[in-house]
């Protein structure tokens, strides 16, 4: 089954799907693929500000400095014009460097050198990519091992897929991956939604 967890910006997504994904393997469930936890610093009278987003790679749990603010890319001197990013004209600049690093580890994931579990065994397992933007679903380039895994569908080794987009880029992710799963179901941040993957995995709610 594909969920695409999906909605407005900062309602939570990512930090839903740290938690899941640690209760998931905490049970016994593989997760491999990416979450993107944002860079935050204090702003004054209890306030934060959002200034880069990182990835952090599952299952070992590395972690990629992936994006900056645009700028503050471009007042430290960072910014790359000739970027996927720059050229998609995106308020965040994602390093090209950074790109190749998480497509290197989707990569491993495919070739099944990635998550421990090998492929006979009996055990419950979730893709998860965090996630799908203008550069996968309008221009085709960015996480694109990320996408080509998407695009298989479920396999032996991961049944189930969960992908966080934007609810404005969700009829493109349906249309680019749906057929591929037989559908897509749309998930918010919340229980409701806890158990509908927990229960795809195997797992009690």
């Amino acid at each position: 089954m594909l969920f695409l967890l999906t909605g407005d910006v900062q309602i939570g997504k990512t930090r839903w799907l740290e938690r899941l994904a640690s209760e998931l393997y905490a049970e016994g469930c593989e997760v491999a693929g990416v979450v993107a936890p944002g860079v935050w610093r204090a702003a004054g009278e209890g306030g934060f500000e959002k200034l880069g987003i990182d990835n952090v790679l599952l299952p070992d749990g590395e972690r990629v400095a992936f994006a900056r603010r645009r700028d503050l890319a471009r007042a430290e001197g960072s910014l790359d014009p000739e970027s996927q990013s720059e050229a998609a004209q995106l308020a965040w600049h994602i390093s090209d460097d950074a790109l190749a690093r998480v497509n290197a580890h989707f990569g491993l994931i495919a070739e099944g050198m990635c998550g421990g579990a090998e492929e006979g065994e009996a055990r419950p397992r979730l893709l998860v990519v965090d996630e799908l933007g203008r550069l996968e679903l309008e221009r085709g380039c960015g996480l694109v091992a990320a996408t080509e895994l998407l695009a298989r569908g479920a396999t032996a080794r991961f049944p189930h897929a969960l992908a966080v987009v934007r609810d404005w880029l969700l009829p493109r992710a349906v249309e680019r991956f749906g057929a591929a799963w037989g559908g897509a179901r749309a998930i918010s941040p919340d229980d409701g939604a806890r158990g509908l993957v927990r229960a795809a995995c195997g797992l009690a709610s």
